[in-house]
């Protein structure tokens, strides 16, 4: 009996055998081991390949004998080579498929879990009143949105009232107040005395107001040019 059907019949531990069989993770351990073993194996053979194919050149055909002897050993060396290689391809296949069926199992095993314990969170809800909560959430959704509409709208007080209107007013009113202040002012007067006829030469009333001494005519044409101020300080 080979070793992997040594392994694979004889190799189990008393507790799998108890259990009726091994479990996905002993069973991928094992595998493993497997796989590790067969490709030890692969070196080995590889090995005795190149030390065979040195020793056919080296005797050639100075030892035909010795040389066709090492070629034969190549040749079983290669044959069970291949048969390792088709041998690790299928447990490769066999683990990949162990390690899918593993992920699965567990997969399920925490939907399931996750059923049951959505299914006792719903136990205590009734879907009739899940349905009208909704409802009366939807109602005061309603009322608070019509409550906010209502207070951002611009209050309507005073609207009645025409601005063309009041605007037409308050223009007659500043008419008025114009027309009266132009009523109010008083014209400056004519001096009666004449301007001098050459610069430089100022009679005695202007002379005496450049000195901070001003006559009547001065301080008369003083007090219109402060008149003349203040209607200008008024209209602007």
């Amino acid at each position: 009996m080979s070793k992997i059907s040594k392994f694979f019949k004889g190799g189990g531990s008393a507790a799998s055998k108890g259990r009726g069989g091994p479990s996905p993770q002993e069973a991928l351990a094992r595998l493993r081991e497997t796989e590790e073993m067969l490709r030890k194996k692969q070196e080995y053979l590889e090995s005795r390949i190149e030390r065979e194919l040195a020793v056919a050149r080296q005797h050639g055909t100075k030892n035909k004998r010795a040389a066709l002897q090492a070629l034969k050993r190549k040749k079983r060396y290669e044959k069970q080579l291949s048969q390792i290689d088709g041998t690790l391809s299928t447990i490769e296949f066999q683990r990949e498929a162990l390690e899918n069926s593993h992920t699965n199992t567990e997969v399920l095993k925490n939907m399931g879990y996750a059923a049951q314990a959505m299914k006792k969170v719903h136990e205590n809800m009734d879907l009739n009143k899940i349905d009208d909560l909704m409802q009366d959430i939807t109602e005061q959704q309603d009322v608070a949105q019509e409550i906010s509409d209502a207070i951002s709208n611009r209050a309507a007080f005073g609207d009645e009232f025409d601005e063309d209107e009041l605007m037409a007013e308050l223009e007659e009113l500043e008419q008025e107040e114009l027309n009266k202040g132009m009523r109010d002012v008083r014209l400056p007067s004519v001096p009666s005395t004449s301007l001098p006829s050459r610069p430089g030469k100022l009679p005695p009333c202007h002379f005496t107001f450049l000195m901070i001494k001003p006559c009547s005519s001065t301080r008369r044409r003083a007090e219109d040019e402060d008149e003349m101020k203040k209607l200008a300080a008024w209209a602007s």
